[in-house]
């Protein structure tokens, strides 16, 4: 299996407001940086858009290194809350709905295609690639204010 590093950020003008996101992906000496946005949205959703359109990119299954400085994306997929939200009908307890189960959905359909390992990045940090996706991400949602 080939390895990819990912790296991901979204960002939003309020919250709800203009957003996004930004992704950085790595390959042998390769890189590819993508952005995008929305006119309205919230910055969760930016966090997901930015690893299901980074995933989406990829050709065949891969061994991926994703990185995200959003713990919600983080604790989703490595501590299993994405994949217990989804057995229970997107509730996150038995009052409480789980947010954003259209775009869980898709990220999970991604992650069963590829062996994933998740990693957390502390934001605003000075992580080289973090920034780079954090200004992809600003510059994105600018486009929509």
């Amino acid at each position: 299996m080939k390895h990819v590093d990912i790296f991901t950020d979204g960002a939003c003008q309020g919250n709800p407001g203009p957003g996004g996101w930004g992704a950085v992906l790595k390959y042998g000496g390769h890189e590819k940086e993508i952005s995008g946005g929305e006119k309205q949205t919230t910055n969760n959703r930016m966090e997901l858009t930015a690893a299901i359109e980074a995933l989406k990119l990829l050709k065949e299954p891969c061994e991926v290194s994703l990185y995200s400085d959003s713990q919600y994306v983080c604790n989703g997929l490595k501590l299993g809350w994405a994949k217990k939200w989804q057995q229970s009908g997107w509730m996150r307890n038995k009052k409480e709905p789980a947010l954003n189960p259209d775009l869980w959905q898709e990220l999970l359909d991604l992650y069963d295609k590829h062996k994933i390992d998740v990693f957390w990045v502390k934001g605003h940090a000075g992580h080289p690639e973090n920034e780079r996706c954090d200004s992809l991400a600003v510059n994105a949602a600018a486009k929509f204010s």
